[in-house]
């Protein structure tokens, strides 16, 4: 049980016994930095059951905890505001519960339940870019932070392989392509972007030819000999035509071995993988059933519809009038199987931009109409898009800031700015370069998931691998300089203590594990709101604490031997700390920089 847990019993008791009053809960807050104490609590909302001066309420609570609570050695009230200073042995108890355990944080499984978290989940017309990589971060640091808070968790894509966008660049590649394949140079799913945005230069081409013969803009775009000849091959494809199928398969495996590169590169992996191709017939086979039940209708046209107006929605088509699914039905197909390839999921994530907010309330109450009771557990991880200083990026543009070359100038700033601070001497040259890898994805993923998921983010490399300040490097030259002050330490033979006698906390000290205690209760927050942000600025200030601790106090010139283990002990701690924090961000922590 922690301090807050605690202290919320023994104030119900002093309620109870000075007032004869049940409090429903108790609230805490920090104390604030100019008046002595540990925690405060708010006396204000206690006026709902206890009539009378919110000060003298307090003053009476408080003494009540002095005089009958081991934990409590001091009090002061201002105003409404009763603080609260804790004992110096309860926090060493803390510590010595905690200081050996590598797994600090970290909870066992105790959930039958599983939890699936999909992300990623790319078209295969096009590589990774910069939106995919906060996708695939997000997603993946959530399925790690949810394992880490107790739940059993399959990560998961689901790969749009079919539809009239993959047809596009599958036709390009046909006219165009010359029989082009993969190298080295050219990964799979470049080489298949490529065709995507040469399919659009060429539609608009198209178009403006149109225009010219005067047609009106929309109709040329319906008009254009390219995009009819895109919309019947994906109709041969799902008529099952051999050759059209023989070029989406060679095509998308091209694309799956880019990919891998990719996710291997950025440190990210899945247990299970899902392919529309496979879920969409799925998905009509439920919208024919939703049809016999009344969950959808049919328009005169031949389209499927299910009416959401009454639930504050509109209609939304889950069939095309010629019989082809859309999006709607090939996530009401991959849902459904994977509770039946599943059947311990109880609830799953979708890892989708917020430009999809409307599409995944209406998957969610589709599935709920259809009977699922499971459908009341699924979570929309919406987040904002990733801006650069130089604008919107458009994939069919080409526009697009490519994931693998991300990945490389992150590396090359980290070698920049290391050799401009020179502090590499003693590293061979494969070394420097998994050093560099290490702190330019730190930097990258870092910048990415300090912010809430909901608000878009302007992404600058440069300011990213800065060596100061709430960044990935910053935290990671923190984690690096406590591994140095542990092997001097080894080097010194500090002994081991693990009595808590003799000593009195610094001020310092008593900061740095009031921080330390926070961890496990932030890692079930963020799980509970899916949000990395929380665990990426908990990391950053016990950083700053640990620094703050590193410049006032003597860790390996302490007075007596007991206080230079117990510092020791505590840089060991705050060091395992950050490696916990960081590894359910997917960062690495070097043991040098």
């Amino acid at each position: 049980m922690n301090l807050q847990d605690t202290l919320e019993l023994h104030v119900k008791a002093a309620i109870k016994a000075l007032f004869q009053s049940e409090l429903e809960s108790v609230e805490f807050q920090a104390t604030r930095k100019e008046f002595a104490g540990d925690i405060t609590v708010v006396v204000f909302p206690m006026l709902r059951v206890v009539k009378g001066n919110p000060v003298v309420i307090g003053e009476q609570v408080g003494q009540y905890l002095l005089d009958n609570v081991d934990l409590v050695q001091g009090f002061n009230v201002v105003k409404g505001f009763l603080n609260i200073e804790i004992s110096d042995s309860y926090y060493l108890n803390f510590f010595q519960s905690v200081k050996d355990k590598t797994n600090y944080g970290f909870v066992e499984q105790k959930d039958d339940k599983a939890v699936m978290v999909e992300y990623s989940s790319p078209n295969t017309n096009k590589p990774l870019h910069l939106g995919h990589v906060r996708n695939v971060l997000l997603g993946y640091s959530v399925a790690e932070i949810l394992k880490a808070s107790g739940k059993k968790v399959y990560k998961t894509q689901i790969i749009n392989d079919r539809g009239i966008h993959i047809c596009k660049s599958m036709l390009a590649y046909q006219k165009f392509g010359q029989n082009e394949t993969p190298t080295e140079e050219l990964k799979g799913d470049k080489l298949v972007g490529n065709y995507y945005v040469k399919f659009d230069q060429e539609y608009k081409a198209e178009i403006t030819d149109l225009v010219a013969q005067g047609q009106s803009e929309e109709a040329a775009k319906k008009n254009a000999p390219l995009l009819l000849e895109a919309q019947e091959m994906l109709i041969k494809w799902e008529a099952g035509d051999e050759d059209v199928v023989a070029l989406w398969k060679k095509m998308n495996q091209w694309v799956y071995d880019g990919f891998e590169v990719t996710y291997k590169n950025i440190g990210v992996d899945f247990d299970t993988y899902y392919y529309e191709s496979n879920t969409y017939l799925l998905g009509k086979e439920f919208v024919a059933e939703g049809l016999k039940t009344g969950v959808f209708f049919k328009k005169e046209d031949g389209s499927v519809w299910c009416d959401l107006t009454e639930d504050g929605l509109d209609e939304k088509i889950v069939l095309r009038s010629d019989g082809t699914a859309v999006y709607m039905t090939q996530d009401i197909g991959t849902a459904i199987q994977r509770i039946k390839d599943y059947p311990d999921v109880g609830g799953m994530v979708y890892t989708v931009g917020n430009e999809q907010d409307y599409h995944f309330k209406v998957l969610f109450l589709i599935l709920k109409k259809l009977g699922f009771d499971w459908a009341k557990n699924l979570f929309h991880l919406s987040y904002g898009m990733v801006d650069l200083p130089s604008g919107k990026m458009k994939s069919r543009e080409g526009t697009v800031v490519d994931a693998d070359d991300l990945i490389q100038e992150m590396a090359d700033t980290a070698e920049e700015i290391s050799k401009e601070l020179g502090k590499l001497e003693e590293y061979n040259e494969d070394e420097k370069q998994a050093l560099y890898k290490t702190i330019g994805l730190g930097a990258l993923k870092y910048y990415i998931l300090k912010v809430d998921p909901k608000k878009r983010i302007l992404f600058d490399p440069k300011e990213s691998i800065d060596f100061q300040g709430n960044t990935g490097p910053f935290i990671q030259y923190t984690y690096a300089r406590i591994q140095s002050i542990l092997r001097k330490a080894d080097s010194d033979n500090v002994a081991q203590t693990s009595s808590n006698d003799e000593i009195v906390l610094h001020e310092k000290e008593k900061q740095l594990i009031k921080q330390l205690e926070l961890f496990p209760e932030i890692i079930q927050n963020a799980a509970e709101q899916h949000s990395p942000a929380l665990i990426a600025n908990y990391t950053y200030e016990l950083v700053k604490e640990f620094n703050s601790f590193y410049q006032n106090v003597s860790i390996l010139g302490a007075d007596s031997e007991v206080e230079k283990s117990f510092r020791v002990d505590l840089s060991k701690l705050v060091s395992q700390t950050i490696k916990n924090a960081f590894q359910v961000l997917g960062i690495q922590v070097p043991e040098r920089m």
